[in-house]
């Protein structure tokens, strides 16, 4: 069906390519059936900037380029040359257009719009412990200023990056938060402030779904792993990764029980994508991969996958203490959309090293 691929544009397009083309391409062939009804669409996209945007602009132009879609695509950033800087050949690509400024009150850009795509959030713990408030506006007045723009422009389609700590703290009892579990983050702790601005935009997608009859679409994103994954802040696998590569001893600071679970990012993207297309109005869907496996584990998996120099656990497990989870079930995903887990956590590791420089010792 895809024997025609055409041509891609530029020398160092198809250099950058070339380092997630097997991804891309997986992406490509295993939405065979979606791409069709995005043909000549007109997207909007904040937040596409960021490891899950930059990687949804990846497979946007790799699909341009592949099938011919003739897409387009306004991409919102608050810095236009950070991210030409950091993917020049999506900057440059005919496809996107870059437009500065911020989420809470960017100038609409002009014309119909067919598809809204809304992942803008500062997710720093930085941010969370200096400025709670930015954060929360940021993420709720952001999202109202967005569904306001895609009803201005005609969008029919919506898509809100949301989050699995919408749950809050997973009980010990629950070893996979489902779309049904109704618990909710601590209201009257600051620390929440990410949680509860997630659990507002929801509601406000809900609401305009329902006034102004936009299909709106919810992914609440859980943990992921990939290039584009910054190896430097306060994301525990890319750490250990960095560690690993530079050959130095991963240290876990805390006492490595808490259990997490990591999903690819191109298995990731592809389900965004499905989302996007076949998910159901006002219905979330969690995004991210139901293999557990606690954080003591992940440095030693990290540190063994890559050839480190071995582990150190700074903190003993305490006695009688349940291991903290976050955790999703994906049952729903699975069920309604066929989506399924195609990469390995295993080879996700040497996937993301590998794209940040690594290379095995034969």
């Amino acid at each position: 069906m895809y024997k025609d691929r055409g041509i891609l544009r530029s020398v160092g397009l198809v250099a950058e390519r070339n380092k997630l083309e097997e991804d891309l391409e997986a992406i490509l062939e295993r939405g065979a059936s979606l791409w069709p009804s995005l043909k000549g669409a007109r997207f909007f996209v904040t937040g596409g900037t960021g490891f899950i945007g930059t990687w949804f602009l990846e497979s946007f132009v790799w699909l341009n380029e592949r099938l011919n879609l003739g897409m387009q695509a306004v991409v919102l950033t608050r810095d236009v040359q950070a991210f030409t800087n950091k993917a020049p050949h999506i900057a440059r690509h005919s496809g996107i257009t870059l437009l500065t400024g911020d989420v809470r009150n960017f100038v609409f850009p002009e014309g119909k719009f067919s598809i809204v795509i809304h992942g803008a959030t500062d997710a720093s713990a930085k941010l969370l412990a200096e400025d709670p408030v930015q954060m929360f506006d940021t993420i709720v007045e952001g999202t109202r200023h967005t569904l306001d723009f895609a009803v201005q422009s005609g969008a029919n389609k919506f898509l809100f990056l949301s989050s699995g700590a919408v749950y809050g703290e997973q009980p010990a009892h629950i070893q996979h938060w489902s779309e049904l579990d109704y618990n909710g983050p601590d209201c009257s702790n600051a620390g929440s402030a990410y949680a509860e601005g997630k659990r507002a935009a929801e509601l406000l997608c809900a609401l305009y779904a329902k006034q102004h009859g936009i299909e709106t679409k919810l992914a609440r994103c859980f943990a992921f792993v990939g290039p584009y994954l910054p190896l430097d802040i306060h994301f525990a696998i890319g750490n250990f990764i960095r560690d690993a590569m530079a050959k130095k001893t991963i240290q876990v600071n805390g006492d490595g029980t808490p259990y997490r679970s990591y999903l690819y990012a191109a298995d990731l993207t592809f389900w965004l994508w499905t989302v996007l297309v076949n998910g159901k109005i006002s219905t979330p869907y969690n995004i991210g991969s139901e293999e557990a496996i606690s954080i003591g584990e992940l440095a030693t998996l990290v540190d063994r996958t890559l050839g480190g120099k071995g582990v150190t656990v700074r903190e003993n497990p305490r006695a009688g203490v349940s291991p903290k989870r976050y955790v999703p079930s994906v049952q729903r995903a699975k069920a309604e959309l066929g989506l399924t887990q195609t990469v390995t956590l295993e080879q996700a590791i040497i996937k993301t090293a590998r794209w940040h420089g690594w290379k095995e010792h034969v």
